[in-house]
Parts: C-alpha cells; sequence; structure tokens
C-alpha cells in the first residue's frame, strides 16, 4: 500500500505541552494519536476542542470531569486502565492523574494543538 507508514514511539520526537505531561504524537490526514504520560497529581485544566477524542487508559487512573465545573450537567467519572472514555467535539472536560498514567488518545480530526497546547 503506498504511502503506508510504521512508527516506533521511541522513536518520535516528545513534548510537554504543560507541566506534568509528556507527549508523543502521529499526525495523519484524518485523525492523531496521541501517547500521553501524566505524572500523579497532574491536574488539567477544564478546555475544549472542535475535536472527537477517545482517551484509552493504558495504565493508572484518570478522573475526568465533563462539562463546565459547578454548572447542573458537570459530572466525573474515572477511568482506569483498560477503559475508554469518548468525548464528542466540543464537550468541556478536565482530567487528573490519581497515579502516574499512560493514555493512547485518538482525536478526529487531527490539529496541530488541542485543549492543553493553549495554556
Amino acid at each position: 500500500m503506498s504511502g503506508a507508514l510504521v512508527h516506533r514511539w521511541s522513536d518520535l520526537e516528545s513534548d510537554r505541552p504543560m507541566e506534568k505531561i509528556e507527549r508523543r504524537r502521529v499526525v495523519g490526514e484524518r485523525a492523531m494519536l496521541s501517547l500521553v504520560v501524566l505524572s500523579e497529581g497532574c491536574d488539567v485544566p477544564t478546555h475544549r476542542h472542535d475535536n472527537e477524542q477517545f482517551a484509552h487508559v493504558l495504565r493508572g487512573r484518570i478522573r475526568f470531569g465533563l462539562g463546565e465545573r459547578d454548572t447542573p450537567g458537570y459530572r466525573e467519572v474515572e477511568v482506569a486502565a483498560g477503559e475508554v472514555l469518548q468525548l464528542p467535539g466540543g464537550v468541556p472536560h478536565s482530567a487528573y492523574a490519581i497515579e502516574e498514567s499512560e493514555v493512547l488518545d485518538v482525536f478526529a480530526p487531527p490539529s496541530e494543538t488541542t485543549g492543553i497546547d493553549r495554556r
């Protein structure tokens, strides 16, 4: 298949879009994968983005806030290793790493930035 590529996570450049987060990304035409390590206590403030997002927790536990805090629709869910949180585009959300966690995020469509890049 023409255009097929193989990526090795350990060979990809990492960045640190905010404190206590290390991220590596593979960006395609219609989707983007981000392998993210959140240190214990990492607190990602509420943000939103147009991309649909799937957060597959590979190890650890993360508490996600869904919606705007202090509003009637706000709720929290804990997502552990082996579970996937599906977020439609535009949904406000936050994340708190209960313990060191590794997450495979899938974003569609891809973008150079997500909510954490603006902080």
